[in-house]
């Protein structure tokens, strides 16, 4: 029954030895990404908010320091306007028109603000400027000449005061950043008149540095109005700068996004202006980072330990079973010789035994079968030898000899003669084996009975090296292709020649006529259909006996070939490994 052959599919031509692997990787990596998966997540979160609120908190310090200051810089502001008792001197001075009175008056006013600065020591420069001549008055430091407000970064501005964000002291002898405010003073003649104070920006720095959430974090100061008054990322952010929320969209009310790759957070102060704690990207997901490279380290080793533990499952499997392979393929070779099974694993090694007891026991069948089949062979050729009686044969023969001897019957006599070796030598007992010399002998016979059966002559000739005669081969393989050639087409001009010769260590028997010819279907059928052969020969016997017999003599050393064209003739080459004189073929 024909079976079609269905394609397998790409799961099924993966050998068992992939198979091991990737199973054993599924299986240990599987787990192992799945909890990097969730601790990654975990671990998110927890940086994540561990972040923010290290920088909310910071955040709402550095708001409330900026608020105190600020509030500060407005209670002292206050003191030295108008409603202040400072102010009031002011304005006393301003209307004063004796020396006397002015001296007084400015003396009361520079005791008062040495006063302040004594019980504020956070306030640094303060005077009164007028805005319309640049003028000012009762500065207690130096100012410098580039003194401007106008060019100052204003951080919020209502009621009347305005407060700079954190910029340069205009003290001539200060270079430290400071807070400043700008408070209108309303006197009589003067409507251009301000206070201007300055107050240590140390402590709000100060605060800003303890930042340790992240070593990086940069701030802003930002105004009422969203823009830059205070920038330590001037690059990325200028002063004077409107703020990019969410991507250039202002949002009053956002708290936190990114920005020119910075992660921000942002805190409102009551007074409308706010901070903002910038983090860069890289800094942020650094930890992440770490975690991850330590995770992608860890499942390298894991499926380096996967496959060097899929390798060893594969020594202790696969390599017994590919053993199990090589010793079918040499069964299937003929080679029956039992390996020890070494794989260190019992049920293996109990596989691989009983295989091997099972290719003994089929070794041993094998020779059974052999023995057998060559003792079948010779039982036939000794059933073939013993269908007639030899001795009634022959004596009937010889009586038939003195019969002809006395009647002086020559012709006859010499037929009988020549029938009776004949048979002698095909009949004989004693073994297959004889020699070249015997078959030789045994042919001639033979030509001199066809000779005196047919009517037609024709010519045979035997050519043999003397050293050759005595080379032992099986009994009556001559005859039948002799006979063969008569049989096929020989007329009275036939010619059929011998040849026996020596090549190396190989003997070569050559039957060569000039006969009509066989075909291909014909020879075939000489050599394999035994039964039909049996009834055209002349002594019974014919091509397939002597290919038979080689096979059994020479166990598959020996070789017979046929080879005709029509009308040319036939020729008959046998082959046989040179044996020397007795000895027998094992």
């Amino acid at each position: 029954m024909n079976t079609e052959h269905v394609p397998k599919s790409r799961i099924e031509r993966i050998t068992l030895k992939n198979r091991i692997l990737l199973l054993f990787a599924a299986v240990a990596l599987i787990p192992f990404l799945l909890s990097c998966y969730l601790s990654y997540r975990t671990i998110h979160s927890i940086l994540t908010t561990k972040l923010q609120s290290g920088i909310q908190s910071n955040l709402k310090q550095v708001t409330l320091s900026l608020e105190n200051t600020l509030s500060n810089l407005n209670h002292v502001s206050q003191q030295l306007a108008f409603e202040g008792s400072i102010g009031k001197q002011l304005e006393q001075l301003m209307l004063a028109d004796q020396p006397y009175d002015r001296s007084y008056l400015t003396d009361q006013i520079k005791n008062q603000l040495n006063l302040i600065a004594f019980t504020n020591p956070n306030i640094g420069l303060s005077m009164y400027y007028f805005r319309k001549d640049g003028t000012y008055l009762f500065e207690t430091m130096g100012v410098k000449d580039s003194f401007n407000p106008e060019k100052l970064p204003i951080m919020a501005s209502y009621y009347g005061i305005t407060y700079f964000g954190p910029h340069i002291s205009n003290d001539r002898f200060n270079d430290q950043y400071v807070l400043s405010a700008l408070r209108k003073v309303d006197l009589p003649e003067r409507e251009d008149a301000y206070v201007y104070i300055e107050t240590g920006f140390n402590l709000t720095q100060s605060i800003l540095d303890l930042d340790d959430v992240s070593k990086n974090t940069a701030h802003l100061i930002l105004d009422n109005h969203g823009r830059v008054s205070y920038s330590e990322l001037r690059d990325a952010f200028p002063e004077n700068a409107t703020f990019p929320v969410s991507g250039g969209l202002s949002e009053a009310s956002a708290t936190s996004g990114i920005a020119s790759g910075y992660y921000w957070y942002r805190q409102f102060s009551n007074q409308g202006w706010s901070v903002v704690s910038l983090v860069s990207k890289a800094d942020y997901d650094q930890e992440k980072n770490r975690w991850m490279m330590q995770m992608v380290l860890l499942t390298v080793l894991f499926a380096a330990v996967s496959l060097a533990i899929g390798w060893l499952l594969w020594k202790m499997v696969y390599r017994p079973l590919s053993q199990f392979h090589r010793e079918m393929k040499l069964m299937l070779n003929s080679n029956f010789n039992v390996v020890d099974a070494n794989s260190r694993i019992p049920e293996f090694e109990m596989l691989l035994t009983q295989f091997g007891r099972m290719k003994s026991h089929i070794a041993r069948l094998y020779s059974e079968v052999e023995l057998k089949e060559k003792r079948r062979a010779d039982l036939e050729i000794e059933k073939l030898l013993y269908q007639i009686n030899p001795h009634f044969l022959m004596n009937t023969l010889d009586t038939a000899h003195w019969l002809a001897v006395m009647n002086g019957q020559e012709e006859i006599d010499r037929l009988v003669t020549s029938l009776n070796k004949l048979l002698y030598y095909n009949l004989r007992k004693g073994g297959q084996s004889s020699t070249i010399r015997e078959e030789i002998d045994s042919l001639r016979q033979y030509l001199i009975l066809q000779q005196i059966r047919y009517n037609f002559q024709f010519d045979v000739r035997i050519h043999i090296d003397d050293e050759l005669l005595n080379v032992p081969v099986p009994r009556f393989i001559l005859q039948p292709l002799v006979e063969n050639s008569l049989y096929h087409g020989l007329d009275d001009k036939g010619r059929i020649e011998v040849e026996v010769s020596r090549h190396n260590d190989r003997l070569e028997i050559s039957i060569i006529d000039n006969g009509k010819g066989i075909s291909e279907e014909k020879i075939k059928a000489l050599l394999e259909q035994e039964q039909a052969e049996r009834h055209r020969v002349g002594m019974g016997i014919g091509m397939n006996y002597v290919k038979r017999m080689l096979e059994s003599y020479y166990e598959g050393h020996a070789s017979m070939s046929v080879s005709s064209e029509p009308g040319q003739g036939t020729r008959i080459v046998i082959e046989l490994p040179i044996q020397c004189e007795g000895e027998e073929s094992s």
